[in-house]
């Protein structure tokens, strides 16, 4: 399997100061700062980029996990929220709160809600966040 890349670079001091992260070969680049970490500045943080690619990993790990039931998703959707905190002298996440859409022909509610528990224990991110953060899961289909 291979190794994937991103990377940032911070120039200046904490408060003042501003980054640039690159993902993966530059498919996606944008600036952060303290303010878009810590208040509602413009730009990304690590948060948001964690809760992304845990986004993008549930959803596909629940389609293929659908597919490999017999029943392909038409469309499914996530949407990730990090809950940042101070924690001791530190910050930590400490709740991921996914929320799963799912548009799947021939599957009732229960069914897709147990294939989304599923698709979320065992998808790479979550295993990565696993025993650290505190998961949240709201799993509908859509009409």
């Amino acid at each position: 399997m291979p190794t994937r890349h991103s990377s940032a670079v911070w120039k200046g001091g904490l408060k003042s100061g501003k980054g640039e992260v690159k993902v993966g070969k530059g498919i996606f680049e944008g600036s952060y700062s303290f303010p878009s970490r810590f208040e509602e500045g413009v730009g990304t943080n690590p948060e948001e980029l964690i809760a992304a690619a845990h986004a993008a990993c549930l959803s596909m790990a629940l389609a293929a996990g659908l597919e490999r039931a017999g029943t392909p998703a038409e469309r499914v959707s996530t949407r990730a929220s990090a809950t940042l905190e101070k924690v001791g002298e530190s910050f930590r996440i400490t709740k991921m709160r996914l929320e799963v859409r799912g548009k799947v022909p021939g599957i009732e509610g229960p069914v897709f809600r147990e294939a989304a528990e599923k698709a979320k224990e065992g998808c790479p991110v979550s295993n990565a966040l696993k025993n650290n953060v505190a998961f949240e899961l709201d799993a509908q289909l859509e009409a």
